[in-house]
């Protein structure tokens, strides 16, 4: 079973830097929450560009950054920009953990995982994981609202888009300008193409 994976980032971890929030734990700038951290602190083996077939939107609340969350649907059209960071199997459960408000040290069944495609944990808006892939024959993983679950679509807050954006610049290198303009077809529903 694999060690490690790839976790596709597509909305405000597509910013290395507020990533980093996550494995290292501190609140990212703009943000209403402070992270724990994951249990092993290490930095991602690997981080890069890539993409992912379905669409992301803007909806609900969110309570860290105020106006609507970034989600993935796969059964809609893309293609949608991500960030790849490879980290250990528990780093990933940790990061999925505290993005679901929970504390760490909770176990991801990962061999059940890849073997359906994906795996739905509750209710909850990012309750289902995805295997999107893979990278170098290592799994890439996301995560989304389950299939039975609507999310009510709403724009992002300007802080949450400035992360998305700085994500874009960091990783895709693109400029501002570009990166804000991809941020506006994703919350107009028109998609990249």
């Amino acid at each position: 079973m694999a060690t490690h994976v790839w976790y596709a980032s597509y909305g405000s971890n597509l910013s290395p830097q507020r990533f980093d929030c996550y494995v290292s734990g501190g609140r990212p700038e703009g943000a209403r929450r402070t992270y724990t951290g994951c249990r092993d602190t290490a930095m991602p083996t690997g981080c890069r560009p890539t993409s992912l077939p379905g669409r992301v939107l803007f909806g609900g609340e969110s309570s860290v950054w105020g106006g609507g969350t970034a989600f993935y649907d796969p059964q809609d059209a893309g293609p949608s920009l991500a960030t790849a960071y490879r980290l250990t199997v528990e780093q990933f459960a940790d990061v999925w953990f505290q993005e679901r408000h929970l504390p760490v040290g909770g176990e991801l069944p990962l061999a059940e995982l890849i073997g359906a495609g994906e795996w739905v944990a509750g209710e909850d808006l990012y309750d289902r994981v995805l295997v999107a892939g893979a990278i170098e024959d290592e799994p890439v993983l996301t995560f989304t609202f389950p299939a039975t679950v609507h999310v009510q679509e709403q724009p992002p807050s300007p802080a949450y888009a400035a992360t998305i954006e700085r994500g874009l610049i960091a990783t895709h290198g693109l400029e501002r300008e570009e990166a804000a303009a991809y941020i506006a077809r994703l919350v107009s529903g028109r998609m990249p193409g």
